[in-house]
Protein backbone atom coordinates (compact mmCIF):
# COMPACT_ATOMS: atom_id res chain seq x y z
CA UNK A 1 0.00 0.00 0.00
CA UNK A 2 1.49 3.22 -0.95
CA UNK A 3 2.35 5.24 2.45
CA UNK A 4 3.27 8.96 3.33
CA UNK A 5 5.53 9.30 6.00
CA UNK A 6 4.69 12.40 7.57
CA UNK A 7 6.39 14.46 10.16
CA UNK A 8 4.68 16.09 13.12
CA UNK A 9 6.30 18.94 15.02
CA UNK A 10 7.01 18.28 18.80
CA UNK A 11 7.01 20.62 21.05
CA UNK A 12 5.55 23.94 20.83
CA UNK A 13 3.69 23.51 17.90
CA UNK A 14 2.63 19.95 18.98
CA UNK A 15 -1.28 20.36 20.30
CA UNK A 16 -1.79 23.22 17.85
CA UNK A 17 -0.97 20.98 15.02
CA UNK A 18 -2.84 17.53 16.94
CA UNK A 19 -6.19 19.84 17.15
CA UNK A 20 -5.83 21.82 13.67
CA UNK A 21 -5.53 17.53 12.24
CA UNK A 22 -8.93 16.42 14.53
CA UNK A 23 -10.97 19.62 12.80
CA UNK A 24 -9.17 18.77 9.49
CA UNK A 25 -10.84 14.76 9.58
CA UNK A 26 -7.70 13.37 11.51
CA UNK A 27 -7.65 11.54 14.57
CA UNK A 28 -3.85 11.27 15.40
CA UNK A 29 -3.18 9.78 19.17
CA UNK A 30 0.56 9.88 20.59
CA UNK A 31 1.22 7.62 23.54
CA UNK A 32 3.23 9.65 26.46
CA UNK A 33 6.00 7.35 25.63
CA UNK A 34 6.16 7.01 21.73
CA UNK A 35 7.15 9.47 19.07
CA UNK A 36 5.23 7.18 16.42
CA UNK A 37 1.54 8.67 16.60
CA UNK A 38 -0.88 6.57 15.65
CA UNK A 39 -3.56 7.83 12.56
CA UNK A 40 -6.78 6.84 11.37
CA UNK A 41 -6.13 6.70 7.89
CA UNK A 42 -3.58 3.95 6.65
CA UNK A 43 -2.08 5.74 3.50
CA UNK A 44 -0.33 8.33 6.22
CA UNK A 45 2.59 7.31 8.71
CA UNK A 46 3.29 9.79 11.32
CA UNK A 47 6.67 10.42 13.36
CA UNK A 48 7.53 12.94 16.15
CA UNK A 49 9.69 15.02 15.08
CA UNK A 50 11.45 18.60 16.83
CA UNK A 51 10.38 21.17 14.74
CA UNK A 52 13.83 22.45 14.63
CA UNK A 53 15.46 19.16 12.76
CA UNK A 54 12.14 18.75 10.96
CA UNK A 55 13.28 20.05 7.59
CA UNK A 56 16.49 18.11 7.76
CA UNK A 57 14.82 14.43 7.68
CA UNK A 58 12.57 15.77 4.61
CA UNK A 59 15.69 16.77 2.59
CA UNK A 60 17.46 13.26 3.35
CA UNK A 61 14.35 11.27 2.57
CA UNK A 62 13.75 10.02 6.18
CA UNK A 63 10.41 11.34 6.39
CA UNK A 64 8.33 12.20 2.85
CA UNK A 65 6.90 15.18 4.11
CA UNK A 66 6.96 17.59 7.54
CA UNK A 67 5.26 20.78 9.36
CA UNK A 68 7.81 22.89 10.38
CA UNK A 69 8.26 26.54 10.61
CA UNK A 70 9.95 28.34 7.87
CA UNK A 71 12.53 29.85 10.09
CA UNK A 72 13.57 26.40 10.65
CA UNK A 73 14.07 25.74 6.90
CA UNK A 74 16.41 28.71 6.38
CA UNK A 75 18.07 28.19 9.41
CA UNK A 76 19.02 24.95 8.45
CA UNK A 77 19.67 25.58 4.88
CA UNK A 78 17.54 22.35 3.86
CA UNK A 79 16.85 21.93 -0.08
CA UNK A 80 12.98 20.80 0.09
CA UNK A 81 10.22 21.93 -1.15
CA UNK A 82 7.64 24.62 0.52
CA UNK A 83 4.10 23.09 -0.94
CA UNK A 84 1.94 25.92 1.42
CA UNK A 85 1.90 27.77 4.43
CA UNK A 86 -0.18 26.90 7.09
CA UNK A 87 -0.90 30.33 9.09
CA UNK A 88 -1.08 29.27 12.40
CA UNK A 89 1.21 29.31 16.00
CA UNK A 90 1.27 27.70 19.52
CA UNK A 91 -0.90 31.15 20.42
CA UNK A 92 -3.23 31.48 17.45
CA UNK A 93 -3.47 31.72 14.10
CA UNK A 94 -1.00 33.58 13.07
CA UNK A 95 2.38 34.13 11.52
CA UNK A 96 5.49 34.82 14.19
CA UNK A 97 8.78 36.90 14.04
CA UNK A 98 11.89 36.97 15.03
CA UNK A 99 12.97 40.12 16.72
CA UNK A 100 16.05 41.81 17.70
CA UNK A 101 15.25 43.07 21.33
CA UNK A 102 17.33 44.77 23.84
CA UNK A 103 16.82 46.07 27.96
CA UNK A 104 14.52 48.92 27.87
CA UNK A 105 17.23 51.31 28.81
CA UNK A 106 19.61 50.10 26.20
CA UNK A 107 21.46 52.77 24.33
CA UNK A 108 21.07 49.94 21.29
CA UNK A 109 18.74 51.94 18.97
CA UNK A 110 19.30 50.23 15.75
CA UNK A 111 20.93 47.04 14.06
CA UNK A 112 24.57 49.21 13.64
CA UNK A 113 24.39 49.88 17.25
CA UNK A 114 25.32 45.78 17.43
CA UNK A 115 29.07 46.61 16.38
CA UNK A 116 31.10 43.96 18.97
CA UNK A 117 28.37 43.55 20.78
CA UNK A 118 27.60 40.16 21.80
CA UNK A 119 23.82 38.12 20.93
CA UNK A 120 21.99 35.40 21.97
CA UNK A 121 19.74 33.02 19.76
CA UNK A 122 18.94 29.75 18.72
CA UNK A 123 18.77 31.40 14.75
CA UNK A 124 22.85 31.47 14.69
CA UNK A 125 22.61 31.15 10.78
CA UNK A 126 19.84 34.10 10.03
CA UNK A 127 21.13 36.04 12.83
CA UNK A 128 24.19 36.30 11.09
CA UNK A 129 23.06 36.80 7.81
CA UNK A 130 21.15 39.56 9.29
CA UNK A 131 24.12 41.09 10.40
CA UNK A 132 26.21 41.05 7.26
CA UNK A 133 23.31 43.24 6.15
CA UNK A 134 24.03 45.84 8.03
CA UNK A 135 28.31 45.45 7.24
CA UNK A 136 28.40 44.38 11.35
CA UNK A 137 30.55 42.28 13.42
CA UNK A 138 29.43 40.89 16.65
CA UNK A 139 29.02 37.62 18.17
CA UNK A 140 26.81 35.44 18.20
CA UNK A 141 26.39 33.13 20.57
CA UNK A 142 23.55 30.03 20.15
CA UNK A 143 20.85 29.84 22.83
CA UNK A 144 19.73 26.64 24.87
CA UNK A 145 16.21 28.04 25.92
CA UNK A 146 15.20 31.03 28.44
CA UNK A 147 16.90 33.27 26.07
CA UNK A 148 15.04 36.31 27.35
CA UNK A 149 16.88 36.55 30.85
CA UNK A 150 20.32 36.68 29.55
CA UNK A 151 19.87 40.11 28.89
CA UNK A 152 21.45 42.34 30.10
CA UNK A 153 24.41 39.97 32.00
CA UNK A 154 25.25 37.11 29.66
CA UNK A 155 24.21 39.24 26.03
CA UNK A 156 24.01 42.83 24.83
CA UNK A 157 20.93 42.04 22.99
CA UNK A 158 18.80 39.00 21.63
CA UNK A 159 17.15 37.52 18.93
CA UNK A 160 13.87 35.75 20.63
CA UNK A 161 10.78 35.04 18.31
CA UNK A 162 7.50 36.34 19.51
CA UNK A 163 3.72 36.63 18.42
CA UNK A 164 2.38 38.81 20.85
CA UNK A 165 5.55 40.21 22.36
CA UNK A 166 4.23 39.64 25.66
CA UNK A 167 6.61 37.76 26.91
CA UNK A 168 9.31 40.40 26.11
CA UNK A 169 7.65 43.14 28.07
CA UNK A 170 7.30 41.27 30.86
CA UNK A 171 11.04 40.79 30.71
CA UNK A 172 11.28 44.64 30.26
CA UNK A 173 12.61 43.87 26.88
CA UNK A 174 12.64 46.69 23.74
CA UNK A 175 12.38 45.11 20.03
CA UNK A 176 14.68 47.42 18.04
CA UNK A 177 13.89 45.51 14.55
CA UNK A 178 12.35 42.24 12.82
CA UNK A 179 15.21 40.00 11.86
CA UNK A 180 12.77 37.15 9.91
CA UNK A 181 9.18 36.80 9.61
CA UNK A 182 7.86 33.12 9.28
CA UNK A 183 5.00 31.36 9.36
CA UNK A 184 4.15 27.44 9.90
CA UNK A 185 5.31 25.70 6.32
CA UNK A 186 4.47 22.14 4.77
CA UNK A 187 6.98 20.97 3.30
CA UNK A 188 8.29 18.09 1.39
CA UNK A 189 11.72 15.83 0.17
CA UNK A 190 11.94 16.86 -3.85
CA UNK A 191 11.77 12.95 -4.40
CA UNK A 192 8.78 12.54 -2.94
CA UNK A 193 7.14 15.49 -4.66
CA UNK A 194 7.95 13.84 -7.92
CA UNK A 195 5.88 10.94 -6.68
CA UNK A 196 2.73 11.64 -8.00
CA UNK A 197 0.98 9.32 -5.61
CA UNK A 198 2.61 11.08 -2.54
CA UNK A 199 2.22 14.94 -4.16
CA UNK A 200 -1.42 14.03 -4.51
CA UNK A 201 -1.75 12.87 -1.06
CA UNK A 202 0.20 15.90 0.22
CA UNK A 203 -1.78 18.47 -1.12
CA UNK A 204 -5.24 16.35 0.06
CA UNK A 205 -3.62 16.84 3.11
CA UNK A 206 -2.88 20.36 2.78
CA UNK A 207 -6.25 21.43 1.55
CA UNK A 208 -7.78 20.02 4.54
CA UNK A 209 -5.88 21.46 6.44
CA UNK A 210 -5.78 25.04 4.99
CA UNK A 211 -10.07 24.46 4.90
CA UNK A 212 -9.50 23.57 8.77
CA UNK A 213 -7.46 27.01 9.25
CA UNK A 214 -10.00 29.08 7.12
CA UNK A 215 -12.50 27.77 9.39
CA UNK A 216 -11.44 28.25 12.79
CA UNK A 217 -12.29 31.85 13.93
CA UNK A 218 -15.52 32.09 11.47
CA UNK A 219 -18.83 30.68 12.21
CA UNK A 220 -22.14 30.68 9.68
CA UNK A 221 -24.86 32.33 10.27
CA UNK A 222 -28.77 31.37 9.09
CA UNK A 223 -31.84 33.44 9.36
CA UNK A 224 -35.54 34.16 7.79
CA UNK A 225 -36.59 37.18 6.97
CA UNK A 226 -39.22 38.77 4.89
CA UNK A 227 -38.83 39.86 1.48
CA UNK A 228 -39.25 43.60 2.20
CA UNK A 229 -36.73 43.71 5.17
CA UNK A 230 -33.79 41.53 2.90
CA UNK A 231 -32.05 44.79 2.32
CA UNK A 232 -31.54 45.93 5.46
CA UNK A 233 -30.70 42.11 6.33
CA UNK A 234 -27.90 42.35 4.08
CA UNK A 235 -26.51 45.72 4.67
CA UNK A 236 -25.79 44.06 8.46
CA UNK A 237 -24.42 41.23 7.30
CA UNK A 238 -20.55 40.79 6.40
CA UNK A 239 -20.68 38.35 3.54
CA UNK A 240 -17.75 36.21 3.43
CA UNK A 241 -19.13 36.68 -0.74
CA UNK A 242 -22.68 36.95 -1.20
CA UNK A 243 -25.10 35.01 1.21
CA UNK A 244 -26.79 32.62 -0.19
CA UNK A 245 -30.94 33.48 -0.16
CA UNK A 246 -32.87 30.41 -0.34
CA UNK A 247 -36.87 30.68 -1.49
CA UNK A 248 -39.06 29.46 1.88
CA UNK A 249 -42.52 27.60 1.78
CA UNK A 250 -44.30 30.96 2.42
CA UNK A 251 -43.37 33.20 -0.54
CA UNK A 252 -43.31 36.22 1.86
CA UNK A 253 -40.25 35.09 3.41
CA UNK A 254 -36.49 34.24 2.37
CA UNK A 255 -34.14 31.86 4.14
CA UNK A 256 -30.64 34.09 4.36
CA UNK A 257 -27.18 31.72 4.94
CA UNK A 258 -24.12 33.19 5.35
CA UNK A 259 -20.32 33.20 7.13
CA UNK A 260 -19.32 35.69 9.22
CA UNK A 261 -15.91 36.30 11.79
CA UNK A 262 -17.09 34.87 15.23
CA UNK A 263 -16.35 37.71 16.83
CA UNK A 264 -18.58 40.33 14.79
CA UNK A 265 -21.84 37.98 16.28
CA UNK A 266 -22.30 40.23 18.85
CA UNK A 267 -22.55 42.98 17.07
CA UNK A 268 -24.50 41.76 14.24
CA UNK A 269 -26.80 39.78 16.13
CA UNK A 270 -28.83 42.41 17.82
CA UNK A 271 -29.20 44.47 14.63
CA UNK A 272 -30.93 41.88 12.65
CA UNK A 273 -32.76 40.93 15.25
CA UNK A 274 -33.65 44.81 14.90
CA UNK A 275 -34.21 44.77 11.34
CA UNK A 276 -36.58 41.69 11.61
CA UNK A 277 -35.05 38.58 11.02
CA UNK A 278 -36.29 35.95 12.82
CA UNK A 279 -35.09 31.81 13.75
CA UNK A 280 -31.55 33.45 14.17
CA UNK A 281 -29.36 30.27 14.07
CA UNK A 282 -25.75 30.17 14.75
CA UNK A 283 -23.56 27.17 14.19
CA UNK A 284 -19.62 26.28 13.81
CA UNK A 285 -18.00 25.28 11.34
CA UNK A 286 -14.98 22.73 10.39
CA UNK A 287 -13.59 23.65 7.14
CA UNK A 288 -13.53 26.26 4.60
CA UNK A 289 -12.42 25.16 1.32
CA UNK A 290 -12.20 28.65 -1.24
Amino acid sequence: MNCLKLGIPKGSLQEATLELFSRAGWKITISSRSYVPTVDDPEIECLLVRAQEMSRYVETGALDAGITGHDWVVETGSDVEELAELVYAKQRLSRVRWVLAVQEDSAIRQPRDLQGKVIATEIVRITEDYLRRYAVTARVDFSWGATEVKVPQLADAIVEVTETGSSLRANRLRIVDTVLESATVFIMNRAAAADAWKKEKAESVILMLQGAIAAASKVGLILNVRKEDLDHVLAILPALKKPTISMLSDPEWVAVNTIVEESVVRQILPKLKAANAQGIVEYPLNKIVL
